[in-house]
């Protein structure tokens, strides 16, 4: 079996060698590593082209995006299975090993990840419940149970292609609709219960990046609403919104822009208020804590929240 390890990049020169570098060391040597550079000014190009394996496929483009990126190398791979991997990240010499390993006939893995936090070396291991065949119909939980991003599974490349799933392009938060739809129409999804990637954490990052597209989560929560419109998923699609507009709430904390923030907070809670009405009394509280959950489940206390965070911060 043959793995295709998609790499989109974008100016991450400090972090590409080591990216590549992981990938073409691994253990199983049936890989392709198909690297999407959108329209880099660094020497990212002068990096990859110094690695002397044909096993690395290098795309230069305009700058279009991570969706249209990722999308690019989608079409370009032609592996058995996808694995996507941010050109920040890297991971263990035995990863590819321990998918094939694990995998079977199963048309997407889930694995854990280790998160590095740049700033002071310390580490932190997400955890993903173990599971094995399931389907989403069956087990709606999965909704919540997989975190939405695309990096820490591998994909049957023709559950993908023959359901046509693709990025959002033109859009933030583009990974959680991909996830959505994969889960979606995947007939077997197992768990291994292993940290398989490593994902370094610094200020650069695109997702924790808080800036006004914040606003295009409303957009990608109503693309998954229409997804999951049966009345199966009622339940665990209401826990994913409120999840969802809770983190970005509080998130406003680090909002350079006031008034973008006070916006988004107000337009946030309406968002609550229009599609979960009672998101007050909403599962995802009950595992948070009483300061906690009495913050998030107010607009004022989030504001002032924000507000006292970003006093104590600049002191």
């Amino acid at each position: 079996m043959k793995l295709s390890i998609i790499i989109p990049t974008y100016n991450r020169s400090k972090y590409i060698f080591k990216c590549v570098d992981s990938v073409l060391s691994q253990t199983y040597k049936n890989i392709e590593v198909v690297v999407i550079d959108d329209g880099s000014t660094d020497n990212t190009e002068e990096i990859i082209k110094s690695f002397n394996d044909k096993r690395v496929k290098y795309f230069k483009n305009d700058n279009h995006g991570i969706g249209y990126s990722r999308n690019f190398g989608l079409n370009k791979a032609t592996g058995d299975y996808i694995f996507f991997l941010d050109s920040d990240d890297y991971i263990n010499g035995d990863t590819v090993d321990i998918i094939f390993k694990n995998i079977k006939n199963n048309d997407i893995l889930v694995f854990d990840y280790k998160e590095i936090f740049e700033k002071d070396n310390k580490e932190k291991i997400n955890k993903i419940p173990v599971f094995n065949d399931y389907i989403l119909v069956d087990h709606p939980e999965l909704i919540n149970m997989v975190n939405l991003g695309p990096c820490n599974k591998v994909y049957k490349r023709s559950l993908l292609i023959e359901n046509n799933i693709k990025f959002p392009e033109d859009i933030k938060y583009e990974d959680a609709l991909f996830v959505i739809k994969s889960i979606e129409n995947a007939k077997s999804i197992s768990s291994c219960g292993l940290a398989l990637t490593n994902v370094v954490v610094h200020k650069g990052n695109e997702t924790l990046t808080v800036d006004k597209r914040v606003f295009d989560i409303f957009k990608v929560l109503d693309l998954i609403k229409k997804e999951l419109s049966s009345t199966i998923y009622e339940d665990e699609l209401n826990k994913l919104i409120v999840r969802k507009i809770t983190t970005y709430t509080v998130s406003q904390r680090t909002q350079a822009n006031k008034k973008t923030a006070k916006r988004f907070i107000d337009e946030a809670f309406r968002y609550l208020k229009l599609n979960v009405p009672d998101y007050k009394n909403n599962k995802y509280y009950k595992d948070r804590s009483f300061i906690k959950r009495s913050i998030e489940k107010n607009k004022a206390l989030t504001k002032i929240y924000c507000k006292l965070y970003k006093l104590i911060k600049i002191k």
